[in-house]
């Protein structure tokens, strides 16, 4: 089975990128499950209900997320309704939402998708390695395949976490830098494994957000208001062929491709 995971949305370029080539991408690849990272689709910052059901209706089977997912006040309340969005499972018990999701392919094949953060940089959540051996324990029964969105700042977080997890997990995916990294792999014990597998999102910015708002910021040092950026996008991500009988990866591919628009 082949699982099609997109890189972080960013703003309305974004979206406009999923909309327009993620129909033909499915169909070309034979893609049987797709997962996308969305925390920063509404405007860079988080991610409304609108726009949740938006990506949903467009055949995205789940909706990982990180650190910015509580940037909308709306999503406080409706994470708890929609369980094909996700939170980081690693915030503090008692949040609203859940940090984990089973989803079903085509032909029955039960894929459990678990969102992780990462502490390097980032705010000090509950350990996320302990939290993956807890959240695997707890479904490893019931799906076929497993898949991991780490969504870490720390390329050395990420590497650990792709080797903690190998042979367990069908698949370490890395989120948050928007910076596709060329190291997808097979790990030795099976599991697929890239430290960061891009943003979907404008071209001609800086990790999204307007480049020269970002180009003063680090010349004068004083804080600027981000702005997502306008124009083409790419859309970038992987796809991983995992075996429903082992639960591990036979291949991962960088999705790299420019949109028209």
């Amino acid at each position: 089975m082949k699982v099609l995971f997109v890189g972080d949305i960013v703003g309305r370029a974004g979206r406009r990128a999923v909309i327009s080539l993620l129909p033909s991408l499915r169909e070309r690849h034979r893609v049987d499950i797709c997962i996308a990272n969305c925390e920063n689709a509404a405007g860079g910052f988080g991610i409304t209900p609108e726009i949740t059901r938006t990506l949903l209706n467009l055949g995205i089977d789940v909706l990982t997320s990180g650190n910015h997912i509580w940037d909308r006040r709306e999503i406080v309340e409706f994470i708890s309704t929609e369980p094909r969005l996700l939170r980081p499972c690693n915030y503090p018990e008692g949040l609203p939402g859940r940090g984990v999701a089973v989803v079903s392919a085509p032909g029955g094949t039960l894929v459990g998708v678990i969102n992780l953060s990462g502490r390097v940089f980032l705010d000090p959540l509950d350990c996320p390695f302990r939290t993956a051996d807890r959240e695997i324990k707890a479904i490893q029964d019931q799906v076929n395949v497993i898949v991991v969105d780490f969504h870490a700042e720390a390329t050395s977080e990420k590497m650990a976490m792709g080797w903690y997890l190998d042979g367990r997990v069908g698949a370490v995916i890395g989120s948050h830098t928007h910076v596709q990294t060329a190291d997808e792999t097979i790990l030795p014990q099976g599991t697929a494994y890239i430290t960061d597998m891009g943003m979907t999102g404008p071209i001609n910015s800086v990790i999204g957000m307007e480049k020269d708002v970002i180009i003063e910021r680090f010349l004068s040092g004083l804080p600027h208001r981000f702005e997502p950026a306008k124009g083409k996008a790419a859309f970038s991500g992987v796809i991983v062929e995992a075996d429903p009988q082992t639960g591990l990866a036979s291949a991962i591919e960088r999705i790299h491709v420019i949109s028209r628009e």
